[in-house]
């Protein structure tokens, strides 16, 4: 079993991050965290914060000389923006009476339930924890096991599907639940060719069409949400069970993509789509592929009844437009109890890219938890050797059973 804990506030010193249940001798050299937080910080329509943040990660426990111990590893990750925030945000200090504490809140976000959950007189308590600025210490701390399933050959990426409605001409959604990708392709190439773009999309007139309507949403005081789509390869069939509800593959995938903050909707496969055709154009005919079982379609998104199939796991998903407005619409002032226009908070007009990157964090996560589960071991050696002999008994286990 893995899990990890984030710690820190939006404007407080920083982040903290802390990985439990790491095997040891995991190779994990801190470029490797930094890259993937640079990539989070990609996309065009990213508010000022981008400008001020350059997130790099301070590995502070559980890995020596790049290689994991075993042991819990933990992360810290600086705001550099606290230095404009210390008076406002100090965890020592008394508060100063002349504090400007803040009483309207925004409609879409975590302000009026955090002040009425948490009994807060300033809902900037509310505020600081349920940013999206959190997931950058997410981000870390999946990159941790993340780099466990490269190495044993299982990739994960993502690409931005739409933003504000314009979608590709040529989907590749469509072609990863028709099956029709190559069968070496690596999850990390569609990613990489995302990141190279202004939007993390997949098509250069799609990019434009985009750019064009954030600016439309920029002028306006406006903000934009998107759909996305991450996808893994090189998983193999039998992770996950049917057993009991929380053993189930597909729960904890929707689970923890859910959990990312402006997420709308999960589905994974053909999703909503299958609740409109026949199951005759639902369901995955299931074929002889050499010594394996595979299947010619991959609507199923590569899971079935909660365990992997060994196709790529697909998962899309719709984030709402972020609640900042720079154009606000109308909210109520808890000080006065008059109806008023909601508060400014220095936000982005998109973050649908960013989202995109976290969304693939969450999804490396939860496979690596399954794999973990399945190959558990005190070290990676254990694991790997574990699962290439499982990968190598999949090719005759059903036909020794049935035959035999």
């Amino acid at each position: 079993m893995i899990r990890f804990l984030t710690a820190g506030e939006s404007h407080g010193k920083g982040l903290t991050a802390i990985v439990e249940g790491m095997p040891s001798n995991v190779e994990i050299p801190n470029e490797y965290i930094n890259s993937h937080l640079a990539r989070r910080q990609l996309g065009y329509g990213r508010g000022g914060r981008m400008k001020i943040e350059t997130d790099k990660a301070e590995i502070t426990g559980g890995i020596r000389f790049k290689k994991t111990l075993g042991s819990p590893v933990s992360m810290y990750i600086q705001n550099r923006d606290w230095e404009n925030w210390t008076d406002k945000m100090s965890p020592e200090s008394d508060m100063p009476k002349d504090i400007e504490k803040i009483t309207i809140p925004r409609p879409g976000h975590a302000d009026l339930v955090g002040a009425t959950k948490y009994n807060l007189e300033d809902i900037r308590n509310s505020i600081e924890r349920s940013s999206a600025r959190e997931t950058a210490a997410r981000v870390a701390a999946c990159s941790v096991p993340r780099k466990m399933l490269e190495n044993l050959g299982i990739y994960v990426g993502s690409y931005v599907e739409s933003i504000g409605g314009i979608y590709p001409e040529n989907s590749f959604y469509h072609q990863l639940l028709d099956n029709d990708i190559p069968e070496d392709l690596n999850a990390v190439e569609i990613a990489y060719k995302a990141d190279k773009s202004k939007v993390r999309v997949l098509e250069q007139t799609q990019e434009e069409k985009i750019v064009e309507k954030i600016k439309v949403a920029k002028k306006n005081g406006d903000t934009l949400g998107g759909t996305m789509v991450a996808f893994a390869t090189g998983v193999p069939a039998g992770l996950g069970s049917f057993v009991h509800y929380d053993t189930k593959m597909d729960t904890e995938i929707a689970a923890s993509i859910m959990s990312i903050n402006a997420i709308k909707g999960v589905e994974i496969g053909s999703g909503f789509l299958s609740a409109e055709i026949f199951g005759s154009e639902s369901h995955d005919e299931i074929i002889k592929d050499g010594k394996m079982f595979s299947r010619k379609s991959n609507r199923a998104g590569g899971i079935e009844g909660g365990i992997s199939t060994g196709l790529p796991i697909i998962v899309r998903a719709a984030m709402k437009p972020i609640a900042t407005l720079m154009s606000p619409i109308g909210t109520v002032d808890l000080a006065t109890m008059n109806e008023i226009e909601a508060r400014r908070e220095r936000s982005d007009f998109v973050a649908v890219p960013a989202c995109a990157v976290i969304m693939e964090s969450m999804l490396a996560w939860s496979i690596a938890g399954f794999v973990i589960q399945k190959f558990g071991g005190d070290s990676f050696e254990e694991i790997k050797e574990r699962f290439e002999n499982y990968k190598l008994d999949l090719e005759t286990r059903l036909e020794r059973n049935f035959k035999g």
